[in-house]
């Protein structure tokens, strides 16, 4: 499982280096802490490495692997499902519409359970606990209620994906999603880093808006999850 690019991996890329303080693992087998995330990856595919992975798929829960190529299977653990998903990114985002007319403001930890009660709502990806600290994120508030939210996750070195972005069904339509985005890529870019994301091969709603902002399929890539077999 030789990586071509850092993105064609970008779990492993991710918490092999920059995001290393939030793996659990060996050299063989790593995945974020359960209160930040369920992707794991593999080193390789050895049988040594693919044991590592095993001992890493919790008794109740799951992993989720990414990657170009299909994992072999991993000893004492079942797919749950498969999935195709496009990766997409861009160093540069398409040119801004006029300023919203809607207030965007930094998102605290005193803003956390609203953010996860949100992700747990809407399902924008995997959301846990600790998911809102692996990055920098912003929200839009009606009335002190968080509506709408995108921020960060995964870090490989010189890269960072846009990630839980999401609005609540009574507030779509007002391009909050684009907006929110915006700041969070263009922050990425200002950083000298290339900015991408994952979304559903079919999800062809969300795959428009992002090309409206400039980012453009990289690969495709599959989305594996494992539990206990």
């Amino acid at each position: 499982m030789q990586a071509h690019h850092p993105l064609d991996r970008p779990v492993w890329s991710a918490l092999t280096t920059r995001q290393a303080h939030l793996a659990l693992g060996d050299g063989r087998a790593v995945r974020f802490a359960p209160d930040y995330g369920l992707f794991a990856a593999v080193a390789d595919a050895s049988p040594e490495s693919l044991a590592s992975l095993a001992a890493l798929v919790p008794a109740e829960g799951q992993v989720a692997l990414v990657e170009a190529d299909e994992p072999p299977p991993v000893p004492g653990a079942a797919v749950v499902s498969r999935a195709f998903i496009w990766q997409m990114s861009t160093e540069r985002l398409t040119p801004a519409e006029p300023s919203p007319d809607f207030e965007i403001a930094p998102l605290t930890e005193a803003d956390a359970s609203q953010m996860l009660a949100l992700a747990t709502l809407t399902q924008p990806g995997p959301f846990f606990a600790r998911t809102h600290q692996l990055g920098y994120f912003v929200g839009i508030k009606q009335e002190g209620r968080l509506v709408a939210m995108a921020g960060e996750r995964m870090k490989p070195t010189g890269f960072t994906e846009v990630s839980g972005v999401c609005t609540h069904p009574e507030f779509r339509g007002r391009g909050y999603a684009g907006a929110l985005m915006r700041i969070v890529a263009g922050r990425i870019l200002a950083r000298g880093e290339t900015a991408f994301l994952h979304t559903f091969a079919h999800n062809i709603g969300a795959i428009a808006l992002y090309r409206s902002l400039g980012f453009e399929l990289r690969r495709e890539l599959g989305m594996t999850v494992l539990a206990r077999g």
